[in-house]
């Protein structure tokens, strides 16, 4: 293939990494995009995924600023070209879209393009996708200048194969991508149904102390006032410890969106609610840390509140910190308190882990690291690297 420098196998390299980098499948379509752009000399390029109502479920364009695209209107209907594409699940290359039959015109506000390169995203017998290109910018080597007025060279049959590439490689990508969106479904399905659990043994035990303590102050309201007195102080005591355990369990159950705000925001904003929640004072610092990757993030944050957990319900402790600090390119969470401690092999043999396992799997998962320090009477500090990207 004779493509030019940026087409070389260098730049086909760079595009099949970039691709393989993401793990979020909306970065993964954008990644796509603009790699088969660049590679191509295309002005525009858009990636669409079919849903199952004869429309797209998701629809990525690069080459179109978004005043553009807000401008455009809606997802584009499977009909025309598009249809045809994901249809007959063929590659279509085009010397004018607008002159062939199936052309059905686009919205006032859409680019006009003329020549056009069109590959179906296969997984196996499945297409997940279709993979469109317009305009090609440069002539290839060894062919004429672009046409006037028009000013488009024409994709030619080097650019269809090496587009063919790029969607086998994209068909990886794209389906990695959502076996991880699904894993992490799962995850978050399992650590509801563990939060479940806890607050059905937390609150639901000081739901039914309080409404027997209730019964017995009721009781002695007429004969004994004063003990009936304490067993109201009681009451109200009870329904205290049950709300910061409703605290604590909505706080787990929605965190705050680390992909809008942040992994630092989200910790403080957690720190903060806990805070007021219970009797001992938490506190947070950020010192530098960069963004991380989206499953470092998510597994730094999951490891913060169960070290937040354990120190607030099982510890006692007066005070406790939390730090998150730059360290390379990644970095460093601690949660220190300043509770009762324990030893940590007396704990294993027990055959209690305090969630001290699944910390560790959370680090390991991550690419990262876990330490715990630890001693009857000295407190607790929990450590976990991660390497960052």
């Amino acid at each position: 293939m004779s493509h030019g420098p940026r087409s070389g196998l260098a730049a086909v390299s760079s595009a099949l990494l970039a691709m393989s980098r993401h793990l979020e499948v909306r970065d993964v379509l954008k990644t796509i995009v603009a790699s088969a752009r660049e590679l191509l000399d295309a002005q525009y390029a858009a990636l669409g995924v079919p849903d199952d109502h004869g429309g797209f479920a998701q629809f990525v364009v690069d080459g179109v600023s978004e005043e553009q695209w807000k401008a455009i209107g809606p997802l584009p209907r499977q009909h025309g070209i598009l249809a045809a594409m994901l249809r007959e699940a063929r590659a279509e290359r085009l010397a004018d879209v607008r002159k062939d039959p199936r052309f059905e015109g686009w919205p006032s506000a859409h680019p006009d393009l003329v020549d056009f390169l069109g590959l179906p995203i296969r997984d196996g017998d499945e297409v997940i996708g279709a993979l469109f290109l317009a305009n090609k910018l440069r002539p290839v080597e060894g062919h004429p200048p672009c046409p006037e007025p028009e000013g488009s060279c024409g994709f030619t049959q080097d650019d269809e194969e090496l587009l063919g590439i790029l969607a086998q490689h994209a068909a990886i990508a794209l389906t990695n991508a959502r076996l991880y969106e699904r894993s992490r479904e799962l995850t978050i399905a399992e650590e509801r149904s563990r939060l479940a659990h806890e607050l059905h043994d937390a609150v639901s035990q000081k739901l039914f102390s309080l409404r027997l303590t209730a019964q017995a102050a009721a009781r002695l309201v007429d004969r004994d006032p004063s003990r009936a007195k304490g067993e109201l102080q009681q009451v109200a005591a009870l329904a205290a410890e049950a709300a910061d355990e409703l605290r604590a369990a909505v706080v787990e159950l929605r965190p705050a969106a680390l992909d809008e705000d942040g992994l630092v925001a989200t910790l403080r904003t957690q720190v903060q609610v806990l805070d007021r929640a219970h009797s001992a004072r938490v506190t947070f610092a950020g010192r530098g840390v960069k963004a991380l990757p989206a499953s470092q993030e998510e597994a730094v944050l999951r490891v913060a509140q169960e070290a937040l957990h354990n120190a607030l319900r099982h510890s006692g402790a007066d005070h406790v910190d939390v730090t998150l600090d730059r360290r390379g390119s990644g970095a460093v969470l601690r949660v220190t308190d300043d509770g009762s401690g324990f030893d940590p092999r007396a704990v294993r043999r027990a055959g209690r882990h305090l969630g001290l396992v699944s910390m560790r799997d959370r680090a390991s998962g991550a690419g990262g690291t876990l330490t715990v320090e630890s001693a009857p009477g000295k407190g607790t500090t929990i450590e976990m690297e991660v390497p960052g990207g």
